[in-house]
């Protein structure tokens, strides 16, 4: 049995991690509000951009632009670059876990392709570093000041490997933000911009038809590469909320845990110090008995 300094000196560090975890909670809150409001202002702008993209790419020719050329990428031997979107940090729960093991799902169901890695975040990077996957880039501490222009090189790299035809897809890993309490796993293509190959025609978008101004060539030079950005920037902010959020939900639940463990900790104090007392009036009885 303990004596009753252990049992106070552990009621002491739980209590310690106790007011940690309640920091850590209110720090994730703060930073999640700040996240949450750049996100939500960005989901609009880049979901109605990529259906408009969609939409062209689907009225266009392929051959148009490098980033509309659709390739087979389901095909044997079809070369994917995989960018997954993990956090620098822990203590969020299933956050990160959730993250790769979609990752480590979606290199598995792919037999006979050549999957490549793009690492965004320090737990994916050391994740899939340790484990000698192809990396061809990674990134890190971008969340703490988390800009556009991180996106731009995430894009710059997708592109480039994509139109000088060393993948032949692009695919993004992310955890989307859906609440506080709610986190979703999305894996979707980057590159190339997806087609809607079929339209209603009894809708009137169906039937309009674009005019460019200028030249088709330099809308697509300056627009698509610019969707690309918008579509990395997205994810990357997506990621920033879902991370706060889980971090906050975790820490909220770890301040819980350690109360109730401090409580059981604290009953079987007592109960140890009463049984000392009792022991001891039972020797000062005996021994007065005795005499």
């Amino acid at each position: 049995m303990p004596s009753l300094i252990d049992i106070r000196r552990r009621i002491r560090a739980v209590k310690s991690t106790q007011q940690i975890t309640k920091a850590m909670k209110m720090v994730s809150a703060s930073k999640l509000r700040r996240a949450q409001e750049h996100m939500l202002g960005a989901r609009p702008f880049a979901r109605q951009m990529l259906r408009v993209l969609n939409s062209l790419a689907g009225r266009v020719d392929p051959t148009a632009h490098p980033l509309l050329d659709m390739r087979d990428d389901h095909r044997p031997g079809a070369r994917i670059l995989l960018v997954v979107i993990t956090a620098d940090r822990g203590l969020c729960g299933s956050f990160n876990t959730n993250v790769i093991k979609a990752a480590g799902t979606f290199i598995v169901e792919s037999v006979g392709r050549q999957i490549a890695l793009g690492l965004v975040g320090r737990k994916g990077r050391d994740y899939f570093l340790r484990r000698g996957f192809d990396v061809r880039y990674e990134q890190v501490n971008l969340f703490s000041h988390l800009q556009y222009v991180d996106a731009q090189r995430i894009a710059r790299a997708a592109i480039e490997s994509f139109t000088a035809r060393e993948c032949d897809a692009v695919y993004l890993v992310y955890n989307e933000f859906k609440s506080i309490l709610q986190q979703h796993v999305v894996v979707e293509r980057l590159l190339p911009i997806p087609r809607l190959e079929a339209f209603d025609s009894s809708e009137p978008a169906a039937r309009v038809e674009y005019l460019y101004e200028p030249d088709p060539q330099r809308i697509f030079d300056d627009l698509l590469p610019r969707h690309v950005e918008v579509q990395a920037y997205h994810a990357l902010l997506e990621s920033a909320a879902a991370e706060q959020a889980a971090r906050m939900a975790a820490m909220d639940t770890a301040t819980k845990n350690s109360g109730e463990m401090i409580e059981d900790l604290t009953l079987y104090m007592n109960k140890v110090r009463q049984a000392a007392i009792t022991r001891e009036i039972i020797e000062v009885v005996s021994g007065a008995q005795a005499l």
